[in-house]
């Protein structure tokens, strides 16, 4: 029996042995693929982390273009906005100038027209009353000229001889 017992044992301690193997190449084989999986995941890692990287950049880049497209272009509008108003400041204050010339010709031109009306009025004023007081008489000397009057003074003065 002790013979069976150390077949037994022997055999035992075979297995174990054998065991103990084919777990340390397992355990070795499962290190290795684990470490070969932090490499791989490592580099994965860092491939995902450039690629960020570049992603960020050129939306910065893009970033910066569009604010640099949308800077000229507001300061394109904003030019021609100014432009478009100095225009109008330009166009108003010649209006401006030919309205206050226009005023001021026709002020000039209605002094001119009063004054001459004025200065009718007076001389037929004074007709008047040289006539009333018989200094238009064949005695009296008469003017050469016949004294100006204008029209409407003329025809007025018909109009109301004729009533």
């Amino acid at each position: 029996m002790a013979s069976n017992q150390n077949q037994a044992s022997y055999a035992a301690g075979e297995t174990k042995a054998r065991t103990e193997e084919k777990t340390g190449q397992m355990v070795g084989t499962t290190k290795d693929k684990a470490g070969q999986a932090t490499e791989t995941t490592k580099q994965k890692a860092g491939e995902a982390k450039d690629k960020t990287a570049q992603t960020a950049q050129a939306a910065k880049d893009r970033a910066a273009e569009s604010k640099d497209q949308t800077g000229s272009y507001l300061g394109e509008k904003t030019e021609a906005a100014k432009q478009k108003a100095s225009e109008t400041a330009q166009y108003a204050q010649e209006r401006s100038s030919d309205a206050a010339q226009y005023t001021e010709e026709s002020a000039v031109a209605g002094k001119d027209k009063t004054g001459n009306v004025l200065q009718q009025a007076g001389e037929t004023v004074a007709n008047a009353v040289a006539n009333t007081l018989g200094m238009g008489s064949p005695l009296a000397p008469q003017r050469t000229a016949p004294p100006r009057r204008s029209p409407g003074i003329t025809r007025r003065m018909h109009t109301s001889n004729l009533c």
